[in-house]
């Protein structure tokens, strides 16, 4: 199976919760925004496909992942699609079920990030929501990011567990990322709630080693962290 993923070409964002299950498993596909325009990528290829009938399952917004006759969008149901296929979930309903439950989790702690330096609009500048900002960031430094990063800890059994399962699924490369993100976002924060969290530190520099993980850090698929993504660096909004 080739697959095709659809996403904005600027930002690592959502789509790359996408691609590390693909990049760790070692799956052939395309990134479509990423393309020459002229080859059907860029902004207008993503753009065109949400604007596709797809069978009248037209997607709301990327990441979009076509796999055959299949699209699937929201990136919690494109991994929950990819678990079983890219062995990144566990064998039994109950476990692909609790894996999804943890993916949703983690997709509300993303929103919540996001929010920290636009709570009030996606379509107003940060300039425009400075004060509200401020205060949305103080709640989730002192609140709402201890709080998700305390009950992940709390799963992590053993200094060598994986969140989900015995073997590393796909909710433990998205907690990589979200891992990274707040280090991005908020590192003096991160710098405090780190040693409090030890078994998650350590789960993310294991999946930093997997061999997969490892190679598609290094390459040019790779993209950095920046002032457009999920993830934002505002030092006023760190502690």
């Amino acid at each position: 199976m080739k697959y095709e993923l659809y996403y904005w070409p600027h930002i690592p964002g959502r789509g790359e919760f996408v691609r590390l299950a693909l990049e760790y498993a070692g799956a052939e596909y395309v990134d479509v925004g990423r393309l020459p325009e002229a080859e059907g990528g860029g902004r207008p290829g993503v753009a065109k496909m949400l604007e596709a009938a797809a069978d009248g399952h037209t997607p709301f917004a990327p990441p979009i992942l076509k796999a055959g006759d299949i699209v699937v969008s929201q990136t919690a149901n494109i991994l929950q699609f990819l678990g079983p296929r890219l062995d990144l979930a566990p064998k039994t309903e109950a476990g692909r079920l609790w894996t999804h439950q943890l993916q949703l989790v983690l997709s509300d702690l993303i929103v919540e990030a996001h929010d920290t330096h636009h709570p009030i609009a996606k379509s107003l500048y940060y300039e425009d929501q400075l004060a509200e900002s401020a205060k949305r960031a103080e709640n989730f430094r002192k609140l709402r990011a201890p709080k998700f990063l305390g009950y992940f800890e709390r799963l992590l059994s053993g200094k060598d567990a994986w969140l989900a399962d015995r073997a590393v699924t796909y909710v433990d490369l998205s907690m990589f990322q979200v891992w990274g993100g707040l280090n991005y976002a908020f590192p003096k924060l991160m710098a405090r709630l780190a040693p409090e969290h030890p078994k998650l530190a350590a789960l993310a520099q294991r999946v930093e080693k997997l061999p997969g993980i490892a190679a598609y850090l290094l390459s040019p698929r790779r993209m950095p962290f920046n002032q457009h993504g999920l993830f934002r660096h505002y030092p006023e909004l760190d502690e």
